[in-house]
């Protein structure tokens, strides 16, 4: 279970924080050979676990002769990450996987997919010598992945009156604030997820003009 990020009650406001994170800026690929075996790590940005099978979908497509497929992923801010998961793909259990994972969650690098193709050489590496190699595979792809910050974010939720909607829609398109949902009822209710740094505008925005903001749940990005 991962720790819920931190929330403020301002104004009347509750506005939950998430911290910013090293992201992958773009795929990479790295290479190694183990006793003729062949071991390429592809490392790249992933959001969901959909993503991150579909990814290993289209490597299978790039590299329809190998023999196995390993992976591992890791899920939002990796200091308390939302989800992880990992595959042996037909190798013994534990030994590429899990060892793929154990380097994702050393590096500090968060919403990353790393992949280890393995062409088999003729030769039995052992347990150990899997463990070594898939870890030895995903190290060098993570070594050369370039990373960029994610912007951090946080998710709120307003309530307001339906001649309030275009000022306030004008101001998010304003401050980069990206709204998921609107619901008409009695009020307008807006779902949307805002910059870190533009919290503080926000709560200056809606105090006096009678915004409600129910507790915001910001895990990711």
């Amino acid at each position: 279970m991962c720790s819920l990020p931190a929330s403020r009650l301002t104004n009347g406001i509750f506005v939950t924080m998430s911290h910013a994170y090293p992201t992958p800026a773009s795929p990479c690929e790295a290479e190694i050979e183990i006793k003729k075996s062949r071991f390429i790590a592809r490392a790249l940005k992933v959001h969901d676990r959909s993503a991150a099978l579909n990814a290993v979908e289209q490597i299978r497509i790039d590299y329809p002769d190998a023999r196995h497929y390993c992976w591992a992923y890791l899920l939002g801010n990796p200091q308390s990450a939302t989800s992880a998961a990992m595959s042996d793909d037909g190798e013994p259990s534990g030994t590429a996987g899990k060892p793929i994972l154990n380097v994702l969650q050393h590096k500090g690098v968060g919403d990353v997919l790393v992949i280890v193709v393995r062409y088999f050489g003729g030769i039995k590496l052992g347990a150990g010598g899997l463990v070594r190699a898939y870890g030895g595979a995903a190290e060098a792809v993570m070594s050369m992945l370039p990373t960029e910050q994610a912007i951090a974010m946080n998710r709120v939720t307003l309530m307001f009156d339906f001649a309030q909607e275009q000022a306030l829609r004008h101001w998010a398109g304003l401050h980069g604030m990206q709204i998921d949902d609107v619901d008409y009822a009695q009020r307008v209710r807006l779902s949307a997820e805002l910059p870190k740094a533009h919290v503080a505008t926000l709560l200056d925005y809606c105090a006096g003009r009678n915004i409600s903001i129910t507790v915001a749940s910001e895990e990711s990005d």
